[in-house]
């Protein structure tokens, strides 16, 4: 699945969940079988943690830290602004 076609994907879900309080409930209490049956491609070794964020409670990612001890610390930089561009649509950064 591509990125656009992830944030289209999310983008419905996210809409459901503000529509569908039981939708949303699920969506909280078991986020990575809730995202499995809407259609999202996770992988099956990882588990999906879905928080809701409120006009006064965002919450920011923390990205875990990329495998190789090569990487330079330009790089770095790079890789965590592309997650914050990927993954906040509260920061203006998308």
């Amino acid at each position: 699945m591509d990125r656009e076609q992830f944030q289209k994907s999310y983008g419905k879900i996210v809409a459901k969940a503000w529509t569908d309080e039981e939708f949303k409930r699920r969506l909280l209490s078991d986020g990575t079988t809730v995202l499995k049956e809407s259609g999202l491609a996770l992988p099956d070794e990882v588990e999906f943690k879905v928080v809701e964020s409120t006009s006064s409670l965002i919450h920011l990612i923390l990205p875990p830290k990329p495998d190789s001890e090569e990487v330079t610390a330009a790089d770095l930089e790079t890789r965590a602004a592309a997650f914050v561009g990927y993954s906040c649509g509260m920061c203006g950064a998308n």
